[in-house]
């Protein structure tokens, strides 16, 4: 492996790192409708028997900011969804329809907007612990290559410093991250 393609496949590592915690930050509860909230809540339909993603299980919409609406593509399912949506630690509580299900989204106390903001700052960790792991990864491939007579000493050090220019700067874009979900978080 040459150094330019190590460079690269751990810039794409941390950068996959920072898109997985966007997308669990899109399932952290702020007040507002988002489909995002519950399109990956995982149900069980007996029917089927198995488990399945809401999101594959039905259309979810928010037709006002504070009410998601589930339309489900089999009637049947209709139960099923409604009691995954409940039992999931969301606290929310859906309402079934003729065809459909609505999800009211209910305004977060102050003491849950605190446990939010904890879930938050944890994802975040997590996320930073992922960019080190993979700057670790990086840091061996480094050794490795001047193991392998690919790079100099010199290139080895010129290697490790890029590196950890990444890993310093997607740690900055994660706590950015974090601080503009508190804050969305937070806001009344």
């Amino acid at each position: 492996m040459d150094p330019e393609e190590s460079l690269l496949e751990t810039e794409e590592a941390m950068h996959n790192a920072l898109e997985h915690l966007a997308h669990e930050f899109a399932t952290v509860r702020t007040g507002k409708a988002s489909p995002a909230l519950i399109e990956n809540l995982d149900v069980f339909v007996r029917s089927y028997g198995s488990n399945m993603k809401l999101k594959q299980l039905a259309v979810i919409s928010s037709p006002e900011p504070r009410m998601l609406n589930v339309s489900p593509f089999d009637p049947s399912t209709t139960p099923e969804i409604e009691r995954a949506i409940r039992e999931s630690k969301l606290g929310l509580n859906p309402a079934a329809a003729e065809r459909s299900i609505r999800v009211p989204i209910p305004e977060l106390s102050e003491e849950r907007r605190r446990e939010m903001v904890k879930l938050v700052k944890q994802l975040g960790e997590e996320a930073k612990v992922r960019i080190r792991g993979i700057r670790k990864d990086g840091m061996d491939a480094a050794k490795k290559m001047k193991a392998d007579n690919s790079l100099t000493e010199d290139g080895q050090k010129d290697h490790e410093a890029e590196v950890q220019k990444l890993t310093d700067s997607h740690v900055k874009k994660v706590e950015e991250l974090v601080t503009a979900k508190e804050a969305d978080v937070m806001k009344v």
